[in-house]
């Protein structure tokens, strides 16, 4: 399958130097408001709760951000991300038992449906070539009651966006768009920071209603 630019670009030794000082500060620049790495944790782990001895997957874990988050609450991750250089760099900065580093492209696996507890996508989303089958995967990797995580930035129709677009590949989905893509989860709980999106689904979850702040 085809990478776009964004993804390309990971292959680069500089960028994965660079990335935990961009992700480090990028919510904070996208959200228009003091938005830490460990604000976006308290968030996460406030919400999703992950269970020590669960299994999830960190889908484009990059520098391996959630995947510490997840083995810190004492969660078992499967750490996946095309770059060799990324995850090199991440199981330096999160040299954790728990967590196995694999080079995977999710947006065509034949990994064994519903075998994990969790999948936590972060900006991963509007980097890769297909949002589309990449959400379906992460569903179909989800056991029955498993939480799917999403952050990512929407689409806003602005002139940068449309430039992303052409240059790098991106995508900017909406989240109406994302919550089609994944007709067995159910959308429980949803808020936006800026230009930021945080998305909660449940897999198998009809009964649930959705929280939207």
């Amino acid at each position: 399958m085809p990478l776009t630019a964004a993804q390309r670009s990971n292959f680069f030794s500089l960028t994965a130097w660079a990335y935990p000082l961009w992700r480090a500060r990028s919510l904070t620049l996208l959200a228009g408001e003091p938005f830490g790495l460990a604000r976006e944790a308290r968030l996460f782990l406030g919400l999703c709760r992950p269970a020590a001895g669960e299994r999830w997957l960190d889908v484009g874990t990059s520098t391996g951000f959630y995947a510490g988050v997840l083995a810190r609450a004492g969660c078992r991750v499967v750490a996946a991300d095309l770059s060799p250089v990324m995850l090199h760099a991440a199981a330096r900065r999160e040299p954790r038992p728990q967590i196995e580093w694999v080079q995977a492209n999710l947006e065509s696996t034949d990994w064994r449906p519903a075998r994990f507890d969790g999948v936590v996508v972060g900006a991963t989303l509007n980097e890769t070539a297909d949002p589309w089958r990449l959400l379906r995967s992460g569903e179909r990797l989800l056991r029955p009651g498993g939480q799917l995580w999403l952050m990512f930035v929407p689409r806003t129709g602005g002139p940068l966006q449309g430039l992303l677009s052409r240059l790098g590949g991106l995508t900017f989905p909406d989240l109406s768009a994302v919550e089609a893509a994944l007709p067995g989860c159910t959308l429980v709980h949803a808020r936006r920071a800026g230009q930021v999106q945080f998305a909660l689904f449940v897999r198998g979850s009809g009964s649930a209603s959705a929280g939207r702040l």
